[in-house]
This record gives C-alpha cells, structure tokens and sequence, in this order.
C-alpha cells in the first residue's frame, strides 16, 4: 500500500475586477502584454463601457490598465507570420498602441468595433 500525503492544496484565486457603476462585462479572454520588456499575461475584460487589461499574477497588478471607448480611435484586426497567432491593435487617441493576441479575435474585435 502506497500512502500519499499532501502538504499543501493550492487554490486558484479567483479573478476580480472592480466594476463601475451599471458596468456589465460582455466578454473576456486571455491576452497578454508586453510592458518594460516583460511579458505579462491576463485577460482582456470587455464591458459596456470600457477595456479593461488585468493580469493574472497578484505581483503584476501595476500593470492594469483600461481604456475608455471614446479614447479609442481604431481596431486593427492582425494574424502574425501568417501564423497561428492572431489579435488586436487598439490605437487609442493618444496614440498609443495596445495589441492583445486573442482566439476570441474577432468576437471581441467586432464588440469593441460597436462600442466606439
């Protein structure tokens, strides 16, 4: 007879993001973002009346960030090394790009589309 014991269980904490007020989220899906060099995965939030990045890793929390939809100026649909690799540019106002690498590219390619 083998007995195994465990030391420790580890339990996923479970993603939350604070909404506004009358905020619903339509869609999410998991994206990453290259910042200062450093890759940093989390999900895409998309809401009613925003985007919304958050990390996966608690230790990454600096690292969210939302976009208004009236900040945003164009989506650009992509596919990279006419590969398996397909996203989003977002060009916001300000001129700033954000590209997110989704398999949900154009479900929520084309939410944000008509939410701008």
């Amino acid at each position: 007879m083998i007995r195994v014991f465990i030391s420790e269980i580890i339990i996923p904490r479970e993603m939350t993001v604070k909404l506004y007020p009358n905020e619903i989220v339509l869609k999410a899906g998991d994206t990453n973002q290259v910042v200062d060099n450093q890759k940093v995965d989390g999900k895409l939030i998309v809401t009613n009346q925003r985007i919304y990045f958050k990390p996966l890793d608690e230790l990454k929390e600096r690292f969210n960030f939302e976009i208004l939809f009236e900040n945003i100026l164009e989506v650009i649909f992509y596919n990279k090394n006419l590969s398996f690799v397909k996203g989003i540019n977002v060009v916001t106002r300000d001129g700033k790009n954000h590209s997110f690498p989704l398999k949900k590219r154009d479900e929520i390619g084309q939410l944000i589309n008509r939410m701008y």
